[in-house]
This record gives C-alpha cells, structure tokens and sequence, in this order.
C-alpha cells in the first residue's frame, strides 16, 4: 500500500528563521505556497538529493508533524484501511490536481499521515 516518504511537514512559529536555519543545513527553498486566504504559509525545502523535502509550516492549528507518503491508490489504501478502529481519518479521500487524491489519517500512536497518489 504505502510505497515511499515524501516529505515531513513540520510547524514553526518564525517561518523566516526557520528558513535560514535549514539552508545553513544545505536544504535549499523549492517552492513556497499560502493556505487561508494567504494568511498560513507553506515552504518546501529541498534536501541535497533532490528528492526529499522538509516542509515548514506557520498555521498554529496545524501544530503537528505530519508525514506525507505516497500510495499506489489512496481510494484503494482508504477503502482497506477504513474499517480498521485504530485509524482516524482526519480526511477522506479527496481529489488533488498535483497528485491525484489525498487523504490524511491518524494512527494509534497519534502520528498523522497524508497520504498522496492515484
């Protein structure tokens, strides 16, 4: 079902400082984009390889670690998935125009995945 990691999205509170910090690492800024009417920013940084990302994010709601794996069929993933009690699906599938359809779950352990693919 899951076949690789995508990226990890983590919160800040300074989003600017952050950025600097993680280029002094040797990550460099691929892509910036806003959610809520432009008031939350999403930075995308790209680690060496070329095919990971760390991404920053500023929305104190969204306070958490979220890690983003790619599925072969998110519909398929969810509809197998779903029954299962331990799960908590914070979003059903939901159609993306990058990836194609993205859902996000909770596990047991309180970790929260989105997944992303056909």
């Amino acid at each position: 079902m899951w076949k690789k990691l995508e990226c990890i999205a983590i919160f800040t509170e300074d989003i600017k400082e952050s950025i600097a910090f993680y280029q002094s690492l040797g990550l460099t800024k691929a892509w910036e984009a806003y959610q809520d009417e432009e008031q939350w920013m999403l930075v995308g940084m790209r680690f060496p390889d070329g095919e990971s990302e760390l991404v920053l994010k500023n929305n104190p709601n969204l306070n958490f670690s979220e890690i983003e794996i790619v599925c072969e069929d998110v519909q398929h993933t969810y509809e197998t998935l779903k029954t299962n009690p331990e799960i908590k699906w914070i979003r059903t599938p939901f159609p993306n125009s990058l990836s194609g359809h993205v859902a996000v779950m909770q596990a047991p352990d309180g970790n929260v995945f989105v997944l992303v693919g056909s």
